[in-house]
């Protein structure tokens, strides 16, 4: 009788219920009015008195191991119930998790940098504080030019010689004091103009920026790798350059692509000409050079810049700059099949 009531606590002990019914079914059979420890008690006066000593001790350490038993697993199921009130139940299958998508400035900027990578450019980048020296002065704006007007900064308060970058252009200065030509380089990155904010501009954008310099570079080589980018980008292959002004290059041009008259849409963004404006460019001036330690004479190169927000509402027809900066999760959502 004693080891039936020792096996009967090594059974308590590794028993476990997981649901009250379960639980409830053990409490009755061990510690019931009818249960087990009841009968074993009744036994009690049966037992041979040199074993009765033994025998009461085990049955007390079975109804004590029963008892505790039923309050831990009591405790564990009510926590149990407790937390499928709070989260739910904890196994049903989660909700599909919702797939986020790039933000279409990632995506443009991404395809420009994959197109002029096929070509070897290389990707640049620097700080988006800047100082006079990179943004102005080494790109033949002197203190006091007045095409600085141009582009109206945001000066850091209290220095004049610290500014919000205006241009991408900071970066290659920053590349050409620190490379030797061949240099064939992009400079995707933010840009800040105090500008006021409307339909079709604002204080913050972005720009690429592209460089390339070696010996006896020329106009045409400029026209040549614009003609490769607007066929890979646009589709389209008819391009002009009117002359423009850059202080940093010259001669200087605007990039307009041929879009062509085919719908209600190209006779508005075109303004019934056909004819759209998507970068300017030019050869670097030989002083932007002298600034950056490489020998004018030697060398030569051109320049490109565009904006991407531009090319990103030209691309997927938006209308207002400022959708890309309100995190409208209705506009960002329409980009998800878009890698």
């Amino acid at each position: 009788m004693l080891d039936k009531v020792k096996e009967l606590i090594v059974e308590v002990g590794y028993f476990n219920a997981s649901t009250k019914e379960e639980l409830e079914t053990f409490r009755i059979k061990y510690l019931g009015s009818k249960g087990l420890l009841k009968d074993l008690f009744a036994e009690f006066k049966n037992v041979d008195a040199d074993l009765r000593k033994d025998f009461g001790q085990a049955l007390n350490t079975l109804k004590k191991t029963a008892e505790d038993k039923v309050i831990e697993l009591t405790a564990i199921l009510e926590k149990s119930v407790e937390e499928k009130t709070i989260y739910g139940d904890l196994t049903r299958p989660s909700e599909p998790i919702e797939l986020g998508s790039r933000h279409p400035i990632s995506i443009v900027k991404n395809r420009i940098i994959e197109v002029f990578n096929r070509i070897g450019f290389t990707v640049s980048e620097g700080p988006e504080i800047e100082d006079d020296w990179h943004n102005f002065s080494a790109l033949n704006l002197p203190e006091y030019h007045p095409a600085r007007d141009m582009q109206d900064t945001f000066f850091i308060e209290q220095n004049p010689d610290i500014l919000l970058r205006t241009h991408t252009s900071s970066v290659q200065v920053r590349y050409m004091e620190k490379n030797q030509p061949p240099i064939r380089t992009i400079s995707p990155g933010r840009v800040f103009r105090n500008e006021d904010i409307s339909a079709r501009a604002h204080c913050i954008f972005h720009q690429v920026e592209g460089l390339y310099i070696d010996t006896d570079v020329s106009f045409a080589d400029l026209k040549q790798t614009l003609l490769y980018f607007t066929k890979e980008m646009f589709g389209k292959s008819k391009i002009r350059l009117r002359p423009s002004y850059f202080p940093f290059t010259e001669p200087s041009a605007e990039v307009d692509i041929y879009w062509g008259l085919e719908t209600e849409i190209d006779y508005r963004i075109t303004k019934g000409t056909g004819w759209l404006e998507i970068m300017g460019c030019g050869m670097v001036d030989p002083n932007v050079l002298k600034n950056c330690n490489i020998d004018p004479i030697k060398y030569s190169g051109y320049a490109f810049g565009m904006g991407i927000e531009r090319i990103a509402m030209l691309l997927y027809q938006i209308p207002d700059i400022r959708m890309f900066y309100e995190n409208d999760k209705r506009f960002l959502e329409q980009f998800k099949s878009i890698i």
